[in-house]
């Protein structure tokens, strides 16, 4: 915590307890928010009464635990939007997938949620669940559309827990939340000033009006690595193929379908003094486009659709010339053999850094939410653990700060 000490002193931290087996972390949180200089006021939902109560909760925090919507008292001394506004941060640890969904529903059916909705103060969130809970589509929707809106999460984390499971789900751990805590309320903008061009989904080269060429890229790494380099203080223009997912708080996003509409879009926003390009660009494109759709006649073979060569993204930012980002960032998406091919395809490209990752259908890479990937660059390569894509991002975007500082 040295790193960080001193850089809460004066701020205002307003933390609500919801009611998962981690809310007893939540007193230690208390504590170490204070150890750093910060004033901290709780409040517990019903359901966080269960599992901790507000006696414990007044006495570490030293002044009185708001709980109740319509309490009279409270009211009297401090409205109750006051006490979220008057705040330098809304913290919810643990949060439970109950409050996530109240809160992507944008309810307010009790003081919490009415705080967190009437706020015009940035809110950090660190989930808790069941590791099935966390993963459950209902979950991913919802969190989703929060880091849409603007709030910020920490964690979860793999590990086991009280009901005997293990995976994603557990609530990071208290100097975790309270780094991130600093990082909202004292953002690091290593990257400000720094335009960020980064490229993300599929592209789909079209068969027919209806049919068209594609893989299974979600969009989900590039998308997160846009939002990482945005958060650290870049100009980011996200290039973007199809994929369901929203758009990232505070970045330009240029919509594109083709891989030559991609390199287009990214040869307009150059210069840049980044390229992150991780979209997973169809190799080929159908020669000669029918203009309407191809029919089917009983007894005809298949048609035969002949390819072309698309555009080299990668490679075209790669070379050298007056608009060369300073540093040019390539992914390598292998099913076999994912080092050797990765480091064939940097000196291939002429990138600096490739991410490589193994996309077979085994890892649940595709469409996922966790990514492992090895760092490969001139000075070696770097075999990063398994994480969270957005913890993915977070790492690469610090280095590209590193990087470019």
């Amino acid at each position: 915590m040295t790193d960080i000490e001193h850089m809460l002193a004066g701020k205002k931290v307003f933390l609500i307890i919801a009611g998962g087996i981690a809310a007893y972390k939540s007193l230690d949180l208390i504590r170490r928010l204070q150890d750093q200089g910060a004033t901290v006021r709780c409040c517990l939902t019903e359901n966080g009464k269960q599992f901790v109560t507000p006696m414990a909760v007044s006495a570490l925090s030293q002044g009185p635990v708001y709980t109740d919507q319509f309490s009279l008292k409270d009211e009297s001394e401090m409205g109750h939007i006051e006490l979220s506004r008057q705040s330098d941060i809304l913290v919810v640890a643990p949060a439970t997938a109950n409050i996530l969904a109240r809160m992507a529903a944008g309810i307010a059916d009790e003081l919490a949620t009415t705080l967190i909705l009437a706020t015009d103060k940035p809110v950090l969130v660190a989930p808790a669940m069941n590791v099935r809970m966390w993963l459950h589509a209902a979950t991913q929707a919802n969190v989703a559309t929060l880091k849409s809106r603007g709030i910020a999460f920490v964690g979860p984390e793999d590990g086991a827990m009280a009901c005997n499971e293990f995976g994603p789900g557990r609530l990071a751990e208290v100097p975790e939340i309270v780094k991130a805590i600093v990082g909202v309320v004292n953002p690091r903008r290593p990257l400000a000033g720094r335009h960020a061009l980064v490229t993300s989904g599929p592209t789909v080269e079209p068969i027919d009006p209806v049919r068209f060429i594609a893989n299974r890229s979600s969009g989900k790494q590039g998308h997160a690595i846009a939002a990482a380099l945005a958060a650290l203080g870049a100009r980011v223009t996200l290039v973007s193929g199809p994929t369901g997912l929203a758009d990232p708080a505070g970045v330009e996003v240029v919509r594109i379908e083709t891989a030559k509409q991609m390199l287009a879009a990214c040869e307009a926003a150059l210069p840049a003094d980044v390229a992150v390009c991780a979209a997973a660009v169809a190799d080929w494109g159908v020669a000669a486009v029918a203009g309407q759709k191809l029919k089917k006649q009983v007894g005809d073979p298949p048609p035969t659709i002949a390819l072309t060569a698309n555009p080299d993204i990668l490679a075209t930012l790669s070379a050298p010339g007056p608009h060369r980002p300073r540093l040019v960032v390539g992914f390598a998406a292998e099913t076999e053999t994912v080092v050797a091919h990765a480091k064939a395809k940097r000196a291939r490209k002429g990138c600096d850094w490739i991410l490589a990752n193994d996309v077979s259908a085994a890892t649940g890479t595709f469409g996922g939410d966790r990514n492992q990937v090895t760092l490969i660059s001139a000075t070696g390569c770097d075999p990063w653990p398994a994480l969270s894509k957005q913890a993915v991002a977070a790492r690469l975007a610090d280095l590209i700060a590193e990087a470019l500082s």
